[in-house]
């Protein structure tokens, strides 16, 4: 640097020199309010075998190993809101799947840049986690958006192994060895990107060889699916990796199969698209079947609200007799936007059957920023104003919103309208995070599986109170899924959470309905069925 460089540049390089030595870094990056890379330092050549400049203009989230996506999402968001991150242990998406210490600084001035580093993680390595469809289907997709080839190999262990594996710590690392980056996205069902169905199939070998000495001999079920989308919108794209990913983990190889995947992601499209005429007889003869879940008070177990929840019409093939099955064939088809329409109609007959309740349906992204359903919903709510509200809407990730322009316009004309809105599903992916940035929310979620783990988990507690300090940051009420014990419950509420849904509360059934109203004047309440 010279005298003769400009102060603007001198002050940038103070900066980041100072963001350096905030901590005992290996790595240090620059990121905009977009998430993307602006300046790279640090060992990234030995860490990914690429120089720093390559990575400039990628998202961060590329650093990061898939499992720990939204745990990082989440670290920016905090970073962003109160202008520093405490350190944080994340795994690397290098070779080896290094475990280093991440913490934030975001520096006063003009222009929003949150500096990140990346440090020697101390203490001993904890076990290996499971990694969400949801966070392998990201980074499949940020494979396909910039054009890298590649596959995405799924794994199945023989039947019961999910079972020895929990009881059998060896074993388990001993297996984990030999799958290298492969996630568990269900009990004994893994995914991984890999170079291609050779690279798989010598994974699978090398576990089958590792349970057989183990007393567990039996075949590795393996299925590749090449990441090419060739004559495919990168929606559609997308859209059937994360089919395929539901597919496998709900029923595994099996279940893929069935789905399309021996014939690539055009297979997948092409079957959804087969089964979509019986999508759409369902959904405009209004086929379908909502039941009606409680959200409850944590201390108190008083019901706040309830979520409606969507049961396909019991007549459809195997492939959309599930819920998830079913949501993901219409985002295929494009009926997306059909559905939630639908269902929106639905739960507002229901709201005025059942006067005092306070009913949530789920909003997909793809239908929140499309402006035609905005116009049909703005009818409809206008043609119900009294009962629109007592709706609450939540927005669901199985779709990530591309224009958020248009979607803060339909949450603002959702606002108007005194209906109250809500985060799904908050920590599965890494959108949710940069939503709850964009949007004027009142209500977050956690998602179930940090509730399910945090009983056990210090690490998923952590995870936790950091949703909820974000949330809390904003504005938003926290409520958490899947509360099935005293003890989760307990837990959450220890966290600072105070809603809560679960079948500790209620299972998903009929909403209730007043039997009997008191006469005017009485100080009677009423009953409820």
């Amino acid at each position: 640097m010279t005298a003769g460089e400009p102060a603007g540049k001198i002050r940038d390089l103070r900066d980041r020199f100072l963001a350096f030595a905030f901590a005992a870094a290996d790595l240090l990056v620059e990121v905009n309010a977009e998430g993307c890379i602006t300046f790279a330092a640090g060992t990234f050549r030995t860490r990914f075998g690429e120089a720093p400049e390559a990575f400039l203009g990628r998202s961060v989230q590329v650093l990061v190993a898939p499992e720990d996506q939204a745990a990082l999402a989440l670290g920016l968001g905090t970073l962003s809101a109160l202008g520093r991150l405490a350190p944080v242990i994340l795994r690397l998406n290098d070779a080896q799947r290094c475990e280093v210490t991440v913490a934030g600084l975001a520096p006063p001035g003009p222009g929003e840049r949150l500096f990140l580093t990346f440090g020697p993680r101390p203490g001993p390595p904890p076990v290996d986690r499971p990694i969400s469809p949801e966070s392998l289907a990201c980074l499949a997709e940020m494979r396909l958006r910039d054009g890298m080839r590649g596959t995405l190999g799924l794994i199945e262990l023989p039947r019961g192994s999910d079972v020895v594996l929990a009881r059998t710590p060896g074993l388990r690392m001993a297996l984990m060895e030999d799958l290298g980056h492969a996630g568990e996205v269900a009990p004994g069902r893994f995914g991984l990107l890999t170079s291609g169905e050779d690279a798989l199939n010598a994974l699978a070998r090398a576990a089958e060889a590792t349970l057989a000495s183990h007393g567990l001999p039996g075949p590795v079920a393996t299925r590749a699916v090449a990441l090419e989308a060739e004559g495919l919108t990168l929606m559609q794209a997308t859209r059937a990796l994360r089919h395929a990913l539901a597919a496998f983990s709900r029923d595994g190889v099996s279940g893929v199969d069935t789905a399309g995947a021996p014939a690539g992601l055009g297979g997948l499209v092409a079957r959804l698209a087969s089964d979509a005429s019986a999508v759409r007889r369902a959904i405009s003869a209004r086929r379908f079947q909502l039941v009606f879940q409680p959200i409850a008070d944590l201390t108190t177990r008083a019901v706040h609200h309830h979520e409606a929840l969507l049961r396909p019409p019991a007549e459809l093939p195997d492939t959309l007799s599930s819920t998830d099955g079913f949501v993901r064939c219409t985002e295929a088809v494009g009926m997306t936007e059909a559905l939630d329409f639908a269902v929106t109609e639905r739960v507002l007959e229901a709201l005025a059957s059942s006067p005092g309740t306070q009913v949530a349906v789920n909003l997909s992204g793809l239908s929140v920023q499309n402006p035609a359903f905005r116009a049909d919903v703005v009818a409809l709510l206008d043609s119900a104003s009294m009962t629109a509200r007592r709706l609450m809407v939540e927005i669901t990730e199985s779709a990530e919103i591309e224009d958020e322009a248009e979607a803060i316009r339909t949450l603002d004309m959702l606002r108007e309208r005194g209906v109250s809105l809500c985060l799904d599903d908050f920590g599965a992916g890494a959108a949710a995070f940069r939503y709850l940035r964009a949007f004027r929310v009142d209500w977050v979620k956690v998602d179930g599986l940090y509730v399910s783990n945090a009983v056990r988990s210090e690490r998923d507690r952590a995870f936790i109170a950091s949703m909820v300090d974000l949330s809390t940051a904003v504005g938003a009420k926290v409520i958490a899924e899947r509360i099935e014990t005293e003890a989760d419950a307990a837990a959450m509420r220890a966290l600072g959470i105070q809603f809560g849904q679960g079948w500790f509360y209620g299972r998903p059934g009929p909403l209730p309905r007043p039997v009997h109203t008191a006469p005017r004047g009485s100080a009677d309440r009423e009953v409820w069925a």
